[in-house]
């Protein structure tokens, strides 16, 4: 994957955290925006407009979903979930790649988020979506974990997969109905591919009803992806909107408690809502509510 540069044409939504003395809530505000956008992002954080505001010295991605205040309806347009290449996507990803798509640093972020958050399950069955040749579970994955499945696109990739049991080629793009029963799994991932899913609403309420209660979905985001292949509210919004946008999908799925943000990438550098880390990585999490 490529870091996704915006273009001069692309739209550039520029972060401008402000928060009132006495209140934890916070405002994102937005340049370049198209007003539709403009107004949905207002609106999540919006407070007080009586009360004394004050830029925030210090914010990050676990402030993005601590209390945003969710527009009624859900905010995104279909244009906003189309991309540049809307070509069939088992023709791009046909050819299998045997490689990382984030940086070393990264991954090893996200495979020790893992180790500290699947022992919590016991012997969990998980679900990795979007995967590929490699999961980033933790090397004795197999010691504490039950049944573990992979679901991607290329079937090549998914056969060299050996920190799971068995695995599903599908498209869910084309069909985001998962093919397992209710109450199937405790966990389910998503490394860096929540930007490619063009159906993220229905994804997530099929993620709700494959979980068992108290089952938990951990969706990894970075900051590089295929801009062709990515839809376009990724290409229009920052890496802090990412999160927001993230968290939305669970929220408006009508079945999680209120998702949580963790930045887990090391040394986090940020600029105007752009992490400036090449090994940026966080994680969006929310519990099904069930």
């Amino acid at each position: 994957k490529i870091n996704a540069m915006p273009s001069a044409s692309s739209i550039t939504l520029l972060a401008l955290l402000i928060l009132a003395e006495t209140a934890s809530t916070f405002i994102i505000g937005t340049k370049h925006s198209s007003n539709r956008l403009k107004a949905a992002f207002a609106k999540a954080w919006i407070i007080d407009p009586c009360a004394k505001l004050c830029a925030k010295a210090e914010f990050g991605v676990d402030d993005i979903l601590k209390a945003p205040k969710w527009p009624e309806e859900w905010m995104f347009s279909e244009a906003d979930l189309q991309r540049q290449d809307e070509t069939d996507d088992g023709i791009f990803y046909s050819v299998p790649r045997f490689c990382y798509h984030v940086d070393e640093a990264a991954i090893a972020a996200l495979t020790q988020y893992y180790e500290q958050e699947f022992p919590k399950y016991d012997n969990p069955a998980i679900l990795d979506l979007c995967a590929s040749h490699v999961s980033h579970f933790p090397e004795n994955v197999t010691d504490y974990t039950g049944k573990r499945v992979a679901l991607g696109m290329n079937e090549k990739e998914l056969k060299e997969n050996k920190q799971v049991d068995e695995y599903v080629v599908q498209d869910l793009n084309e069909n985001p109905t998962l093919p397992f029963e209710d109450d199937s799994f405790d966990i389910v991932t998503n490394a860096v591919s929540i930007d490619y899913l063009t159906k993220p609403l229905e994804v997530c309420k099929e993620v709700a009803r494959v979980l068992k209660p108290g089952g938990t979905a951990m969706f990894a985001l970075s900051n590089r992806c295929f801009p062709t292949k990515a839809v376009g509210i990724w290409l229009q919004t920052n890496d802090l909107e990412h999160v927001f946008v993230v968290g939305s999908y669970f929220h408006y799925a009508g079945s999680f408690q209120p998702p949580t943000a963790v930045e887990v990438g090391p040394n986090p550098v940020w600029s105007g809502g752009y992490s400036q880390n090449i090994a940026y990585l966080s994680v969006v999490r929310a519990t099904v509510d069930k």
